[in-house]
């Protein structure tokens, strides 16, 4: 996306943004537009769905269920708190478990000087009484080490069911910090991560390396027209679309709001093509339908431009080269996919 159009799109959604702020009769404060931005965004797919939930319940959203919904939904201290709690259990039940080892390492060695001592005694000519006495010590004792072994295996289990609960919660915040929830794809901040690595290691290793950007043709208007929960239907359609044409090592991505980013490696301009032709035809080939009434709505069509490394490439350079792919799509009449040596691409070719 050129900045240009990132411009357009930003300031899009900060003027939807203060349109809900005029409507609800809310102060313009950074928290309570940054609340109202991220809604306008739709990225964070729980806040929206709390949101809506809100509105549909009540008409309106006021400042008391700002405050609370933004603590729940955007609060930065949100994910912080839960690998906190995480550390926190973690850390007291390795302290369970080392106290206990401690406990059974402490009365082993009491046992086996108590086993020697036994024997010595045994071995001395010990009256029978006295032998009695000494093997019922000996007897109590090596229950008391077999209780202690139950005990400490038991605590063994419970951790080992307790290590299972933290790592499923570890793998949730790492599925929630990388992952689109609307569309499950990945989020732009993983792109970001994910393309740099695939820009150096293509210069690195010398091996090819693609990249799609697409967008969904007349999006705000079938938006504007059939609702946003439709919209979401249609994202939803495109991300699975795109899943379904790409290798295991590929990483499709969430972009921008209506924007899909597609990173292929070890895949060349010619390969590109034709998983961004799969893609447009996957799309464009679903007959979409209004699930609340049941009405036909036709089909949705996506733009394709892609991009494929060169020798000195950058992230920002090839993120640019796909996206000037992309406009020449869109001025072809769109529902096509362009790439850089097309003729159609015309100064895509010469973008830096």
């Amino acid at each position: 996306m050129t900045k240009r159009r990132e411009h357009r799109r930003t300031i899009g959604i900060a003027e939807a943004a203060l349109d809900h702020l005029k409507t609800h009769e809310l102060p313009a404060t950074p928290r309570n537009f940054e609340f109202w931005y991220a809604y306008s965004a739709g990225f964070n797919r729980s806040l929206n769905r709390a949101v809506n939930a809100v509105l549909e319940a009540k008409g309106r959203i006021t400042l008391d269920d700002v405050q609370r919904l933004h603590e729940v939904f955007l609060s930065s201290e949100h994910i912080g708190d839960r690998i906190e709690e995480i550390g926190g259990t973690a850390s007291r039940e390795i302290a369970a478990l080392s106290e206990g080892i401690e406990q059974i390492l402490a009365e082993t060695a009491q046992y086996g000087a108590q086993l020697a001592n036994t024997v010595a005694y045994l071995g001395s000519g010990a009256s029978k009484g006295g032998s009695a006495a000494a093997l019922h010590e000996l007897i109590e004792a090596t229950q008391r080490i077999e209780d202690r072994k139950r005990a400490l295996e038991a605590r063994l289990a419970r951790s080992n069911a307790q290590f299972s609960a933290l790592r499923t919660n570890i793998e949730s915040i790492r599925y929630e910090s990388i992952c689109d929830p609307l569309t499950t794809l990945s989020v732009r901040r993983h792109f970001d991560l994910a393309i740099q690595r695939a820009v150096d290691e293509a210069g690195e290793q010398v091996v090819p390396l693609s990249l799609i950007l697409t967008d969904i043709d007349h999006f705000k208007q079938f938006n504007d027209r059939y609702g946003h929960q439709t919209g979401d239907q249609v994202l939803r359609l495109v991300a699975q679309s795109a899943k379904q044409s790409i290798k295991s090592l590929d990483i499709a991505c969430r972009y921008g709001g209506e924007e899909f980013a597609i990173i292929l490696r070890d895949t060349t301009e010619t390969q590109a093509v034709k998983v961004g032709e799969r893609i447009r035809q996957a799309v464009m080939t679903r007959e979409l339908v209004k699930r609340s009434t049941d009405e036909p709505l036709g089909h949705i069509t996506i733009s394709v431009g892609i991009a494929t490394h060169r020798a000195g490439d950058t992230p920002q350079s090839m993120i640019e080269r796909a996206d000037a792919c992309l406009y020449a799509a869109k001025r072809a009449g769109r529902n096509c996919v362009v790439s850089e040596s097309m003729p159609i691409a015309g100064v895509a070719r010469d973008v830096a």
